[in-house]
């Protein structure tokens, strides 16, 4: 017979398991009522809290993926039946936030800002945000319709090597004139740049505020240039070598120089840009080898450079008075003592070097393209450090140093903003004087 403690002994266990199961099927339930906010990522964990809406056409878009990544922090999240989502960031600083295009319906991608804020790659849209005096930021993209072609990592890299030869083959042509002008005065001339500047001007001078074709207005502006180099030394570097100013004091000229000639730039073509005059067709990119296309003004350019920095290796190598450039360029005592005309000499390198460097200006205004009152002075930092990682003084280094940062520049934008790409330059200085103060084909009596 069983009694009623032994009832409940065989009961006891099948409730409670019974009661388990019933417990459990309630938090599935009320798990698949309450669904985690899929909109929300980190919002209770910071404070700080980046959000928008996505829609089209009105119509709020549910599943699409958005990435926010910037100072060490990321985080991905993905937009409710509302098209609302929510991130939260650890820090009051500036973000990089991505909407992943391919989670968009068929036929929408966003919009193409007129401010150019928006920067398309292949991982999707992507636009810098960064708080105001709130802790809260609000960031919506415009969606319409089309099908977004991202180009392929390797057509943008054979691209980018292309453009940096074409721009190192440019800058070379000031900066070996700098370093010829370095190599035989020892004087680091930051009105050089103003050089670059005075080409591309003389170029805009004569073929479009005089109207003459711009295939005169060029050999005009060039020589002008070289009006320019001559006249420099004559009346102002000549006098003050003469007088013994230290290099210091030298530089100090060159700088206040090099202001002068610049505000007097503004003076005359104003504070906006302008372009030099050129044919439609001659600037459509044409498809030269797989992904490797170039305009014709792109080939030309560096046809020009190229038959440009030969001539001039050859007449170092080769020619009586290049011989006595690199002569002075080793030795000025001696090479005086030897019987070189040391300010003859220098006088040749002065014109040669303003030339060079107006000739960059022509073609820099092309490649940019455009003419600006100060576009010299942006290419000075670029210049200085070809010289310097080519080594001082040295036509050949300033070349292979020219080329080299020719590629850093259009090679940064593939994994860095573009806003920083000039920054390259500064690092490289920085690194060649640490390590290798000479560069790579300086030699050590160069240095100080």
């Amino acid at each position: 017979m069983v009694t009623a403690q032994g009832f409940w002994s065989l009961i006891k266990r099948p409730a409670l398991l019974l009661f388990a199961m019933l417990v459990a099927s309630l938090a599935l339930a009320s798990l698949a009522i309450s669904p985690a906010h899929a909109d929300e990522t980190n919002t209770d964990k910071y404070d700080y809290i980046f959000s928008g809406n996505v829609k089209y056409n009105d119509e709020p878009l549910e599943g699409v993926q958005l990435l926010v990544d910037g100072n060490g922090y990321s985080a991905e999240v993905v937009t409710d039946e509302k098209g609302h989502w929510e991130v939260g960031v650890p820090e009051k600083a500036k973000y990089n936030i991505t909407l992943v295009e391919s989670t968009l319906p068929k036929g929408v991608i966003v919009a193409p800002d007129e401010e150019g804020r928006i920067t398309i790659s292949e991982k999707g849209a992507t636009v810098e945000a960064e708080f105001g005096l709130t802790k809260d930021k609000s960031v919506n993209f415009f969606l319409g319709e089309g099908v977004r072609k991202v180009t392929p990592f390797i057509d943008r890299l054979m691209g980018s090597i292309m453009n940096g030869l074409n721009f190192g083959l440019m800058l070379a042509l000031a900066s070996i004139g700098l370093s010829l002008i370095y190599g035989t005065t020892g004087i680091a001339i930051f009105s050089h740049a103003e050089m670059v500047t005075l080409g591309a001007v003389g170029a805009f001078f004569f073929s479009v505020f005089l109207g003459w074709p711009i295939w005169i207005g060029i050999p005009l502006a060039l020589i002008l240039s070289a009006a320019a180099g001559y006249t420099q030394d004559m009346a102002i570097w000549r006098p003050l070598r003469k007088r013994g100013l230290s290099i210091v004091q030298l530089m100090i000229v060159s700088i206040g120089f090099s202001l002068a000639l610049r505000y007097l730039f503004q003076f005359f073509i104003g504070g906006g840009t302008t372009l030099l005059p050129t044919n439609p067709d001659t600037t459509s990119k044409l498809n030269i080898l797989g992904p490797i296309h170039l305009s014709i003004v792109d080939m030309v350019s560096m046809a020009i450079s190229i038959v440009v920095l030969a001539a001039v290796a050859f007449w170092l190598l080769y020619t009586r008075t290049g011989k006595a450039t690199r002569a002075i360029n080793d030795n000025e005592s001696l090479s005086a003592a030897s019987g070189i005309d040391v300010d003859k000499v220098v006088r040749l390198v002065w014109v040669l070097g303003s030339v060079l460097a107006g000739l960059s200006g022509v073609l820099w205004a092309y490649f940019r393209p455009g003419i600006k009152w100060d576009m010299g002075w942006q290419l000075l930092l670029l210049i200085f450090a070809a010289v310097v990682l080519g080594g001082l003084g040295t036509a050949f280094g300033a070349l292979v140093g020219s080329i080299i940062i020719g590629l850093l520049v259009e090679l940064t934008p593939l994994w860095l903003s573009a806003d920083i790409k000039y920054v390259g330059a500064l690092v490289v200085l920085i690194v060649v004087l640490l390590f290798r103060p000479q560069g790579l084909l300086g030699k050590k009596e160069r240095v100080g």
